[in-house]
């Protein structure tokens, strides 16, 4: 498989769970936004020669899923509760942004937690990253259960702080 193929594969099958989290929020029905992910794929695999490694994936893909929901709705029309097509076409452009906006975001959050110290680092890791409760990640660092509590809550905040001053920082350039 040429490594050009490899990529794309290999961003298609990791943007699934937002393709679809971003043709339901435009269906707002589980079965038809599988079927129009599905559809999407189609069209994403006919068109992998003009994929661009070098470019976003998402947004492309995004693109063409919102191509795939304004057709589906134009043959689904008769359908009284279905969004109109403008109304379909704004809301695609506000969830497209606001997917760019959670994917900064994200990056912002990879960059504080390497900045948080090593102590609170392996508390949040241990908490929301491998998923331990408050009681097991007390057992683990040998702490009491309100005393992890405060850690993590110092911890978000640190966070929290650290990605509004990214975000920012980002937005002023």
């Amino acid at each position: 498989m040429p490594q050009e193929t490899e990529q794309f594969v290999q961003q298609l099958t990791e943007s699934q769970n937002r393709l679809y989290g971003y043709v339901y929020s435009l269906l707002g029905s589980h079965s038809r936004a599988a079927d129009v992910v599905q559809e999407t794929n189609l069209v994403l695999w006919r068109k992998i020669d003009e994929f661009d490694s070098s470019q976003p994936f998402l947004p492309w893909a995004f693109g063409i899923a919102r191509f795939q929901v304004l057709a589906n709705l134009r043959d689904r029309k008769r359908d009284r509760m279905l969004l109109d097509a403008d109304l379909a076409e704004k809301l695609s452009s506000d969830v497209a942004g606001a997917s760019n906006r959670l994917e900064d975001v994200r990056e912002a959050l990879r960059g504080c937690m390497e900045k948080l110290p090593e102590a609170s680092r392996e508390l949040v890791v241990q908490r929301y990253m491998k998923s331990a409760s408050i009681t097991e990640v007390s057992a683990t660092f040998d702490r009491s259960v309100s005393a992890v509590k405060v850690a993590l809550m110092r911890a978000r905040r640190q966070l929290a702080e650290c990605i509004e001053r990214s975000m920012a920082a980002e937005g002023s350039r």
